[in-house]
């Protein structure tokens, strides 16, 4: 049974359904490695690999991102398709021009996350399933724009040049758009798996602040142009520490966004205990389970992509640590979390003290994310504003 208040949805889907999503990914796979055989090193077939199991284990019972996943694949294609080798399509065909070229695709994503904030407290505030639903809709559609985007933005790099080309995850701009859309995914997943639609809206604040920053950072500063990678960025080490590293703070920032509406429903509870927000939201110990969850989780990819970071500076700077400003606030980041998660799985430390060190948290995510670009200098000074 499933319920707004957060009860786990264990339905599975068909083993046909499982099997065939696994076949899919296998032979996409194969296909990548068989065609792109001649430029693929040992590396980048390992990524390949990776990815396919990832998006097995996911889609094998998430129709969601099933969907997500086919309909960004189809939608990249036939830019690319429509692109051949002239970039100056982008500007002139209907389709790229208003749908699928990278801008356009990124300020669709940009609307829809938007909308989709709008939506989720529309149906909090008057109690709407249907609009709540709505909310999630908007939010897939989102997610899957800002992923053709980056695919598509993949390619117009190259087509600049060969020299320019590389992986859409180099530049604040860039992981703009990879935490938007990471942090939705990450939120789409939980909403399924607890039914907890009443929590998107707090979720999606923090992705609509992101998409404010991401349209300044644009408009303002120029920054959706694409750039030549600088010469410490040109290594296969920026295709699994980035996005690795982003899932962390994807489910950081969502945890956050969980504690500001435990602390709002436990602050009505102590006023009104059967007030409009505490018969919509989930109960308090789903939320904090929810939070002890996703923070796990975060501080797992967080761990692995800051071993990735120190194997990938040994490369490009001659050493795993040098103190720089970027690699100390990454370590107060994963001190911070470490010490969460050990105060509650060893002295069993919940509800507000705990909910409070999640917002807090955040704060200092936020700082390493994007303070250290704005206030500090060193070897990552190519992140700055």
């Amino acid at each position: 049974m499933t319920t707004t208040t957060g009860t786990l949805n264990l339905v599975e889907d068909r083993p046909f359904t499982q099997w065939l999503w696994r076949g899919v990914m296998a032979l996409a796979a194969m296909a990548l490695i068989a065609i792109y055989s001649s430029v693929f090193d040992i590396y980048e077939i390992s990524i390949v690999i990776f990815t396919a199991v990832a998006m097995m284990f996911l889609g094998q019972n998430w129709s969601g991102f099933r969907w997500h996943s086919l309909a960004v694949t189809i939608l990249s294609l036939l830019a690319i398709r429509i692109y051949g080798n002239d970039l100056t399509l982008g500007e002139t065909d209907f389709f790229l021009s208003y749908l699928l070229a990278s801008q356009s695709a990124f300020m669709w994503m940009s609307a829809l996350f938007v909308m989709a904030t709008v939506s989720y407290f529309a149906g909090l505030l008057f109690r709407s399933e249907f609009t709540a639903k709505v909310g999630t809709g908007l939010t897939w559609s989102a997610a899957t724009m800002g992923m053709i985007g980056l695919m598509v933005r993949w390619k117009e790099s190259y087509l600049i040049g060969a020299d320019v080309g590389h992986i859409p995850v180099s530049n604040l701009y860039e992981v703009f758009i990879l935490f938007s859309v990471i942090t939705a995914l990450i939120y789409l997943f939980y909403e399924r798996r607890y039914q907890i639609r009443s929590l998107g809206g707090f979720v999606l604040l923090v992705i609509s602040a992101a998409v404010a920053f991401l349209l300044w950072y644009g408009f303002e500063r120029g920054a959706h142009e694409i750039q030549p990678l600088v010469p410490a960025l040109q290594s296969y080490w920026m295709k699994i520490h980035v996005p690795a590293n982003f899932v962390g703070y994807g489910t950081f920032a969502m945890a956050a966004m969980i504690g500001v509406a435990y602390l709002l429903v436990s602050w009505q509870q102590t006023k009104n205990p059967n007030g409009r927000l505490v018969e919509a939201m989930p109960s308090l110990a789903v939320m904090d389970e929810l939070m002890y969850k996703v923070i796990a989780l975060g501080f797992a990819f967080f761990t692995v992509a800051t071993i990735l970071g120190a194997l990938w500076a040994a490369e490009a700077w001659g050493g795993y640590w040098s103190w720089d400003p970027k690699e100390t606030w990454a370590l107060i980041v994963w001190l911070n979390y470490a010490a969460w998660l050990h105060m509650r799985m060893t002295k069993g430390w919940s509800g507000n003290p705990m909910a409070w060190w999640a917002v807090i948290g955040l704060f200092v995510t936020l700082f390493a994310f994007l303070g250290v670009n704005m206030f500090l200098t060193g070897l990552h000074s190519y992140g700055t504003l």
